[in-house]
């Protein structure tokens, strides 16, 4: 019990670590901390108050036969890991041919904690020169950066491309979620997108939990459900689907 009670203090300071894109956090640390709270007692989980519904083991399957995701050394997904922006930005590069498209952004890509040997390096280029992703101030990346969902879905519409709604469109779709007030005023639009579309996986309520940290399983079911629009939207062996079926 002091053990939980002790992290309890420390928790939101970690969420406004891995939250905040203007705080370089260790990475290391937040993943120490995160092991503790996951490995340690935990408080009574109230039924009635239900987590996002977790990609189910065919959506994990069918990603990873897209080779859009793998599985860790240990031969299991983890869907419950969070992510970083460095990881978003490969899984991004990959599903949505990226680096075929026109560049945004012309001018050299470089960022002070993104080296030329970082084994992100090349598909973080692509995503910010796209404009699927952008950097901070004082040419910082955050590679290491835990993503919550508000900006880890945007990233996902960027990257699948933002329908142009109008306000009045956009306030329509966004009423239907009880905490899209939460939601930045910058990602509406990206989210309006990502909702309408179905990517984004729902707690109890229809809560969209901006705030909460992006997990491998919530990319997995946004990457499923994409994988799903393309086979209806071409036929099977298509070229223009993103994984024709051999």
């Amino acid at each position: 019990m002091r053990q939980f009670s002790s992290f309890l203090l420390f928790l939101p300071f970690l969420l406004l670590l891995i939250g905040s894109p203007a705080i370089a956090a260790d990475p290391l640390a937040i993943e120490d901390s995160i092991e503790q709270y996951l490995t340690g007692p935990g408080p009574t989980v109230n039924p009635t108050v239900a987590a996002e519904p977790k990609p189910s083991d065919s959506a994990i399957a069918e990603v990873i036969a897209a080779k859009l995701m793998t599985n860790a050394p240990d031969g299991k997904f983890h869907a419950e890991s969070i992510m970083s922006r460095a990881e978003i930005a490969v899984i991004l590069v990959k599903a949505f041919n990226l680096e075929t498209l026109k560049p945004m952004v012309t001018t050299p890509v470089k960022f002070n904690d993104v080296s030329s040997s970082h084994w992100a390096a090349k598909d973080i280029e692509i995503a910010v020169r796209t404009g699927t992703m952008e950097g901070y101030e004082k040419e910082r990346f955050f590679p290491n950066q835990r993503v919550n969902r508000a900006e880890a879905f945007a990233i996902f519409a960027n990257a699948y491309g933002v329908f142009q709604f109008p306000d009045a469109t956009i306030n329509e779709i966004l009423s239907l979620y009880p905490d899209a007030k939460d939601l930045p005023k910058w990602s509406r639009r990206a989210l309006a997108t990502a909702l309408n579309e179905g990517f984004v996986n729902l707690g109890a309520d229809s809560q969209i939990n901006p705030l909460k940290p992006m997990t491998r399983g919530d990319m997995a079911y946004a990457l499923s459900k994409y994988l799903e629009k393309e086979r209806g939207r071409y036929p099977i062996n298509s070229p223009l689907r993103k994984n024709p079926v051999p």
